[in-house]
């Protein structure tokens, strides 16, 4: 049994059910983590007198042991029932406490594969560690400081030339994109004390690569635009099917293996004489939008590798299918 859990109505949970189902695959369940509150959605016994049990979107009570999969989709959510809460703090602790008692409960009773791990995922979506070990691992990694001083940041432009800023965590809400930063010094030492941010050299080229690791198969994207970031308007950029050499696969096996993840989505971008600079890499990232404009079968790809890990066990990360 797979157990996934993500939040309502969420588009890649449902799109990947809906894939293994149509295979055969029926033991595809999930649990919207922000609809919790108002449907008895969990409960938990210390002393086993029963199956500790989470409610999926179908509204069955599933038990936890009977799992053999978990798919750590989308955790970090708010309540979609807690505006009945009277204040602000019973906001907080309805939230809190329907996202604590869930992770506690998997963690005490869940005995399968997770992918990836909460721990590891927590971890690999620091930015800051992920750039330090993909550079361990032998990827070209942008010069990068994080800062609040505009001293020091005036000093690294000067250093590294064009310059980009982005969120070293971001927030929730509209979707911040990275930018350049033309002249720090014009700009009030204030905003720059306000919290750190990250700022990075500008690699150049216009070819960016989307490369999509789901256990042992890769799947990557060509994205060929002139536009600082190519997520704004996709429509404008020529996508096309990327062969992953041999040596950047290794690399990037070796990066998610460190990072101790079974998945990840990463962003790298090639300079003009096609040395790939390691971005970033999101645990749980987008990728089933590159299915039409590849032509090829993310769902089913990605359902491989699920059932791959229910049948056979966890499977070495990232080699090249």
């Amino acid at each position: 049994m797979i157990l996934t859990i993500s939040i309502h109505n969420e588009f890649h949970a449902l799109a990947i059910q809906h894939a293994a189902r149509r295979r055969g695959y029926q033991d595809f369940h999930i649990v919207e983590c922000d609809r919790i509150s108002g449907r008895r959605g969990i409960t938990w016994r210390s002393h086993g007198d029963a199956p500790a049990t989470v409610r999926t979107s179908e509204g069955i009570a599933l038990p936890v042991n009977e799992a053999s999969l978990l798919w750590w989709r989308r955790v970090r959510a708010d309540q979609e029932a807690v505006d009945h809460a009277s204040g602000e703090h019973e906001r907080s602790l309805v939230n809190n406490d329907c996202r604590g008692a869930l992770a506690g409960v998997l963690a005490a009773e869940f005995r399968g594969q997770w992918v990836s791990p909460p721990d590891a995922t927590d971890r690999a979506a620091d930015k800051l560690y992920q750039l330090a070990v993909a550079k361990r691992m032998g990827f070209r990694v942008p010069q990068t400081l994080v800062s609040q001083s505009r001293t020091d940041v005036v000093a690294f432009t000067r250093k590294v030339g064009r310059t980009i800023v982005k969120p070293v965590v971001g927030a929730r809400g509209p979707m911040m994109f990275t930018q350049f930063i033309n002249d720090p010094e014009t700009i009030p030492a204030e905003s720059f004390d306000a919290c750190p941010a990250a700022y990075q050299e500008y690699i150049e080229g216009r070819r960016h690569i989307r490369l999509n690791c789901f256990g042992k198969r890769m799947v990557a994207a060509l994205i060929e635009t002139d536009a600082l970031d190519w997520r704004p308007n996709l429509g404008a950029s020529t996508i096309s099917k990327w062969r992953v050499p041999q040596d950047v696969a290794q690399r990037v096996t070796a990066v998610l293996r460190q990072l101790g993840l079974r998945m990840g989505i990463i962003d790298l971008k090639l300079t003009p004489d096609g040395e790939p600079v390691w971005l970033e890499v999101n645990p749980q990232g987008q990728f089933l939008f590159l299915e039409p404009l590849l032509r090829e079968p993310m769902a089913d790809h990605f359902v491989d590798f699920l059932l791959t890990l229910t049948e056979n066990g966890a499977t070495p990360t990232g080699q090249q299918a």
